[in-house]
């Protein structure tokens, strides 16, 4: 028995460990990549941009990036963190030789290798949900109970004049990407669709941009799933203008939508007329009544004539929480917003909290950032799109191994930095014996039987 005094154990410590991999627990996300066929498609989608003779194939080089984002990288020299534990990750490109890769693919017709990319990202989202079955986000949807596609804009400080860096309306300096997300509900998470990145000075609410990225997203999602009412598409203020919601329900297109709609003109001058009796009490996103707080359908009292058809407008107030400030146009001491959607079933509660659990897409942007986003790596503004590329590849990994593996358990819901923490950091020994490979995971780990057990769901998605 060993004793010792104070707070910590005294240890001797030396760098003679051998056969040990720091990060085992990523090795399920290599199962991932494995199952989803996602690094066999982008290997196939990426070869025309393969060198002859090459060692190092594109596809595994992008799909090493994102693995090393998604277990804590935050550059592209982090990849050594990989390419020290080949047993587990296999052989990892120099850092030279992705940079090499990264120019090629942002120099010689940079838009065709990503729309290669993207090809093979929406190949392995649906049979990765084809195989989720019904914890797909596909499952269950309806008009009245749409899949809901996020979208939502950044700001991206950049600390160099990296090209196409602009003043931000923040006073800042940098980019103001665009971002869209598949919400995965109250019980999952959510994961990426399109990234589209932008200027600094790029404009909060230009319908052209809102419309690129809703084109862009519905090419991710799988054949008989890019039109109609069982897609609704959610977005903040900036996307309440005539040209994206006249778009959006255009008639070959007919989406759905929810989006907020600024508190001025019309909207401002009806409120004070809304009568009493026509508030009725709000939800909380559990469903319940919530305290303080009410919404009105105010679209009779508008002329929404240059809107499209269908369109309603709610509006809600609240008593003003701790340290808000109130606008001119808010009245009676309560703080108002205002909804405009075409959804026409459901309670009217209902569909308000629909709209407001629009707030996850702002924890799916926080969460890239924490998954190589915040900090983007090269001056040229195409290997910038491309790097975005490899962070949603990231943030996909990983929603995905959580839908298909951790479905049911607490994991499901857990954000980057704990999947980290508790299961992608288990530390482990590989062992050798009669020509095969183990990986020895620690026992003494508290959530490994949970890793163990998502990766013999895993073992079941077989590539397509």
């Amino acid at each position: 028995m060993n004793y010792f005094t104070g707070f910590y154990p005294s240890v001797r410590v030396d760098g003679a460990g051998d056969g040990v991999v720091s990060q085992a627990g990523g090795a399920i996300l290599t199962s991932m990549l494995k199952g989803s066929g996602i690094t066999a498609g982008l290997s196939g989608a990426l070869e025309p941009w393969r060198k002859p003779f090459a060692t190092h194939n594109p596809g595994k080089i992008l799909t090493d990036l994102a693995l090393s984002l998604a277990t804590g990288g935050d550059a592209v020299s982090d990849v050594d963190r990989l390419r020290n534990q080949p047993e587990v990750y296999g052989r990892v490109a120099s850092d030279p030789t992705i940079s090499r890769l990264f120019k090629i693919l942002a120099t010689v017709k940079p838009s065709k290798a990503l729309s290669a990319i993207n090809t093979a990202r929406a190949a392995a989202r649906a049979h990765v949900w084809e195989h989720a079955g019904q914890d797909s986000p596909l499952h269950g949807v309806s008009t009245e109970n749409p899949l809901t596609i996020d979208i939502d804009a950044s700001l991206l400080n950049s600390h160099s004049e990296k090209e196409d860096a602009r003043p931000t309306w923040k006073k800042g300096f940098g980019f103001h990407p665009l971002c869209s997300f598949i919400d995965h509900g109250i019980l999952g998470t959510g994961e990426p669709l399109v990234t589209l990145l932008r200027p600094g000075n790029a404009g909060s609410n230009t319908a052209a941009d809102h419309i690129q990225v809703v084109k862009d997203s519905l090419k991710q999602l799988p054949e008989g799933y890019r039109a109609g009412r069982k897609i609704m598409i959610r977005t903040d203020s900036a996307g309440g203008t005539h040209d994206f919601l006249n778009w959006l329900t255009a008639k070959h297109r007919n989406l759905s939508y929810s989006v907020g709609l600024p508190i001025h003109g019309a909207v401002a001058d009806v409120l004070p007329l809304v009568p009493k009796n026509g508030w009725t009490s709000a939800y909380d996103s559990n469903g319940f009544e919530r305290d303080g707080a009410w919404i009105a359908d105010i679209t009779g009292m508008l002329n929404l004539s240059a809107w499209p058809d269908g369109m309603r407008v709610i509006v809600r107030k609240e008593v003003p929480h701790v340290g808000a400030q109130l606008r001119i146009t808010d009245i009676d001491g309560h703080r108002y917003t205002a909804t405009a959607t075409n959804q026409k079933k459901g309670q009217l509660a209902v569909l308000e909290v629909r709209h407001r659990l629009r707030a996850r897409c702002e924890d799916r942007i926080r969460n890239a950032k924490d998954t190589g986003f915040a900090n983007l790596p090269f001056k040229s503004f195409t290997a910038n799109k491309l790097w975005c590329h490899v962070v949603m590849l990231a943030a996909e990994i990983m929603a995905w191994t959580q839908m298909v593996a951790f479905t049911g358990t607490k994991a499901r819901r857990w954000e980057p930095k704990k999947l980290r923490a508790r299961l992608f950091e288990i530390g482990g020994k590989i062992a050798s014996h009669a020509r095969r490979t183990t990986l020895q995971l620690a026992s003494t780990a508290p959530d490994v039987a949970l890793l163990l057990k998502g990766m013999k769901r895993l073992a079941a998605l077989g590539p397509p």
